[in-house]
């Protein structure tokens, strides 16, 4: 219980100070002194303004709060004396120390002793004192850690440390410690405490390109406007490496990415086949903004310059794998409910690199809308532009020069959604394409004027059905209660044969060999000067089975079959197309299996066949093990596919423990019976860092073996890398 002496106390502060009560509840920020527990003893001392608090007690003023076991409070000043278990809270930042002297207007601190903290940067240290000017604090044998333990592994030790609360910390003749031991010296170390904290990285590493190397960055936060990374690379074999990412953000003005990189390449051969490197002096320039100047209006410029047609693939191996052959556009786009203009220019700034120019194209979207009170819809597609098709300066094997053509182009279509019996969607449609091209000019232009026209009708049919049994229960499975639905569709097109071919129009919009199967419909089918007369019918069924695991609705399997039944056969096609199969089988939460094939039934062929298993039974371990089949397609190039492909990949990860970690990835070549790429990471968890070492052997067909190695680190509190990077960027691990 409460002492007597602080029960008279306080009832002779409410019995004969109401006056100086409201006056206190009337002012902001008044200092409030209240007890921690029922032990507690709390005297006032009315005539200077004193409050003595022992047993525990709370002092609080505006945001800041201070506990202690005792405590000294001058409620004018606002100054407090505490000792024992002293705790301070004030903007997410806690200090801690046995003896404080603490202003809680001023915020002036003076401590013998101290530790403090706010995630993820902890400081222990001696002789703390306050500047009442700029609120800057400053300790002697002090030391900075993000291990948030008593004892941490990895700290800077330093004879004098400043530091601004929620802000910055700096250390002057600071020793880096490892378990104890000292590495490093620094004269200056400063690290930012806030989110976006300026902070370095290196990845050193060797591959037998680059002899032994090591990749620097230092990341900068300038201000929430404009941050970036700064980019120092060394590789023995290649040289210097430099280039600044900016990144920057103009709320409602936009935000973008500026990316430049230089190296004076001392042996540009070394990683590459195929064409010669031609100089010495190697770039690439990335730069994409994008903005929302005014509602449902965006902007999107992306601009990709490089030197040669592999630094992509020699220094950012992961941008290679993405997009092999970057573009250059410009995008304007305004929308409204039922339309959609949009402004496009693409430009050639690679000129060993095949393009589409663009300068510009204008469309105009029509969605699908309804007409008025009548069951009909609407949608259409009107573009209007000047087109350059540009081919590579050198080394082309398509033996073609340069062509241009203006075109502008309309397409209009019609719709009749219905359903009968309830259950049956059909959806009849007929459209008009008209398309002008003017006369085609460059060196291998052949065309002249030419108007074309175009008609198309169709239907699409599907229905949906489903059957549940609640009661069905499989162990093996996991099943509780079983629920089928199918959905069967057939879509079929029309287009009689235009009165001029793709081979007697400008081909600026074709059709790329693909391994899917490309859209029937206009306008999703958007290979406008490859239009040419079909009559084909996709039909399809797309089966999913569903059951409940853990409360939830989920997939266990889900199969769609499709294919094209051409009722009229165009050049190198047959009656039926490829039977495609997708197939996602779920038979236990920890294991899923899926499968993408495409199957020649004329005759009787695989030409495709993706299947993959992933085991994942707990947080330890995962496998994934993949077999990718492709057949070789020897029709003309743009026609066809080209070399096939035959090869086995696996990649597994074990986790030894709670600091040890194992990832191996393989990729098996079938047709010539080497493993093409193989590589080996070793995790560490360091508590506060995070550490991998990798090791990858990549055998190139056409050239030597290629070795690397490299080890990488990160800050827990500032990863370098994101969550699964290294699994969905694996070269990521290599500096790439």
């Amino acid at each position: 219980m409460t002492q007597l002496r602080a029960i008279v106390a306080l009832t002779l502060g409410m019995l004969i100070l109401p006056r100086v009560a409201c006056a206190q509840a009337e002012t902001e920020g008044s200092v409030e002194v209240s007890p921690l527990s029922e032990a507690s003893q709390i005297e006032w001392d009315f005539r200077n303004d004193f409050i003595f608090a022992t047993n525990g007690v709370r002092v609080t003023y505006g945001g800041a709060e201070l506990t202690a076991n005792s405590a000294k409070v001058n409620r004018n000043t606002g100054e407090v004396i505490a000792d024992g278990r002293v705790r301070i809270l004030r903007d997410d930042q806690i200090w801690a120390s046995e003896h404080v002297q603490y202003n809680f207007k001023t915020r002036q601190m003076e401590a013998e002793q101290f530790r403090t903290g706010k995630q993820p940067v902890f400081i222990q240290g001696e002789g703390l004192r306050g500047d009442l000017s700029n609120r800057v604090y400053t300790a002697t044998n002090a030391f900075v850690t993000t291990d948030d333990v008593a004892e941490p592994s990895v700290k800077v030790k330093a004879s004098r440390i400043t530091i601004i609360p929620g802000v910055r910390v700096v250390a002057y003749n600071a020793v880096l410690y490892v378990e104890g031991v000292p590495v490093f010296y620094f004269p200056y170390y400063s690290r930012n405490l806030g989110p976006r904290a300026n902070n370095f990285n290196f990845i050193p590493g060797y591959r037998s390109s680059y002899g032994a190397y090591i990749l620097g960055s230092y990341k900068w936060f300038l201000s929430d406007q404009l941050d970036g990374v700064a980019h120092l690379d060394y590789r023995v074999r290649r040289g210097v490496g430099i280039g600044p990412d900016e990144s920057f953000h103009f709320g409602p003005w936009g935000e973008g990415d500026l990316k430049y990189y230089y190296i004076h390449d001392l042996d540009p051969s070394a990683s590459t086949s195929g064409p010669s490197i031609p100089a010495e002096n190697r770039q690439r320039v990335d730069f994409n903004y994008r903005a929302n100047p005014a509602t449902n209006l965006q902007f999107l410029g992306v601009v990709r310059y490089q030197t040669d047609t592999n630094v992509l693939r020699d220094f950012f191996e992961n941008e290679y794998l993405k997009n092999p052959q970057p573009n250059t556009f410009l995008e304007l786009n305004k929308f409204w409910q039922n339309f959609s203009l949009d402004t496009y220019i693409q430009p050639r700034v690679n000129d060993f690199l095949e393009t589409v120019e663009r300068l510009p194209e204008v469309r105009l979207t029509g969605f699908r809308q309804e007409l008025g009170a009548t069951p009909f819809y609407y949608q259409s597609q009107s573009s209007v532009g000047y087109y350059r098709r540009v081919f590579p300066e050198e080394g082309s094997s398509l033996l073609a020069t340069n062509f241009d053509a203006t075109r502008a182009d309309t397409y209009q279509q019609i719709l009749l959604p219905m359903t009968f019996f309830g259950w049956l969607n059909v959806t009849p449609h007929a459209g008009g394409r008209f398309t002008y091209y003017g006369e085609g000019g460059g060196p291998r232009a052949t065309t002249e004027e030419i108007y074309r026209g175009v008609f198309d009708t169709g239907a699409d049919v599907s229905f949906k059905a489903s059957r549940t049994w609640p009661g069905l229960q499989n162990q093996l499975l996991d099943m509780d209660g079983v629920r089928h639905i199918i959905q069967p569709s057939a879509d079929y097109m029309y287009v009689p044969n235009p009165n001029y071919q793709p081979t007697q129009v400008p081909q600026f919009d074709y059709q790329f060999p693909s391994l899917r199967l490309l859209p029937i419909e206009f306008p999703d089918n958007n290979a406008i000067d490859a239009i040419d007369g079909q009559n084909v019918v996709r039909v399809g069924v797309d089966n999913k089975l569903q059951t409940k695991r853990e409360g939830k609705v989920v997939t266990v399997v889900d199969w769609n079959l499709y294919t094209d039944w051409r009722l009229q056969t165009q050049t190198n096609q047959t009656r039926f197309s490829d039977l495609y199969s997708d197939l996602l089988f779920k038979p236990r939460s920890w294991l899923t299996l899926e499968s993408m094939l495409r199957y020649d039934v004329e005759d009787g062929l695989w030409r495709m066949a993706f299947n993959s298993v992933t085991f994942s039974p707990n947080d330890r371990w995962s496998w994934t093990f993949a077999h990718f089949y492709l057949r070789d397609d020897t029709l003309p190039p743009l026609t066809g596919l080209g070399e096939g492909n035959n090869f086995l990949t696996s990649t597994m990860f074990y986790r030894v423990n709670e600091n040890w970690g194992l990832r191996a990835s393989h990729r098996f070549d079938v047709r010539n019976g080497r493993m093409q790429e193989q590589g080996y990471s070793i995790y560490r968890d360091l508590r506060s860092w995070t550490a991998a070492l990798t090791f990858r052997v990549l055998d190139n067909i056409s050239g030597p073996e290629d070795f690397s190695v490299a080890f990488t680190f990160s800050l827990k509190a500032y990863p370098h890398f994101g969550l699964g990077q290294d699994i969905a960027r694996p070269y990521s691990l290599l500096g790439g």
